[in-house]
Order: structure tokens, then sequence, then C-alpha cells
């Protein structure tokens, strides 16, 4: 695998307008190219398309993880703890609800990080977690 290798994911939203707001001016992602009906982000260096397909938003499913409903169906960055910690103060500062208030996920495992989660205003869950140590981000 390359270690240059970027993402791309597309990704249904209620309202363009909305996904610029949340995603460009909340989140700080830059955007590329668009038209009425989709938007490029440049997420943390990765391509998210928001695509207008408001009959395709929300989340359903979850999942038990360390006691928490996690959603199924998300998607996030895994930043360094100060950008975390930066991230998740300025969610609150926005007044965004969490899903999973920001906390220390497997406290004490090869695992352990932070993590958060919250929805975009499509019904979106997004994760962004950060790990006590990076080298164990795959490990088992």
């Amino acid at each position: 695998m390359s270690t240059t290798s970027l993402f791309h994911l597309a990704f249904p939203v209620n309202d363009i307008a909305e996904a610029r707001r949340f995603y460009g001016d909340l989140l700080g992602c830059a955007e590329g190219r668009s038209s009425e009906q989709w938007v490029d982000f440049n997420f943390y260096g990765h391509q998210l398309v928001a695509h207008l397909a408001p009959q395709e938003t929300g989340t359903s499913a979850s999942s038990s993880v360390d006691d928490h409903a996690v959603p199924c169906r998300h998607f996030g960055v895994i930043l360094t703890l100060p950008e975390w910690e930066a991230l998740a103060e300025k969610l609150r500062a926005a007044g965004i609800k969490f899903i999973i208030d920001p906390y220390i996920r497997f406290k004490g495992q090869v695992g352990e990080q932070a993590t958060m989660f919250f929805l975009d205003p499509s019904g979106n869950a997004l994760e962004f977690k950060s790990f006590a140590n990076m080298d164990y981000i795959f490990a088992k």
C-alpha cells in the first residue's frame, strides 16, 4: 500500500448550502469542484463529496462498543491529540450535540483512543479520534 494513497468518500446530504456551512465553515474543509447537485471538500487531505440526495440521509443501525451505541455507518479521521482536543472545543463552542461525548475509549489497552461522535446537519455520523500510540491503530 502506498503511503500517498488517499481515500474518496461520497455521501448524501439534504442541502448543499448547509453542507458547505458544516464541512466548510465549521470543520474548515476547503471546497473544490461543485455543481448544484454535489460539492467536493478537502477533508484532511482526502476527497469528500457531498451529493444532494435527501432520501438517502440519516443513520439508523448502531453497534455496542465500550457501552456506547456507535452508529454502524460513520466516517471521520484520526487526529493528533492536540488537534482532537481543539476540535472538541470548537464543536462544543458551536453548540454541536454529540451522540457520544468526547472521552477516552479502551483506557489502558493497546487500542486506547480519544473519540467523539456527532451528526452533520443531514444526519450523517462522524467520528474523530486520536490514538494514545499511533503505532497501535491496527494492533490486535
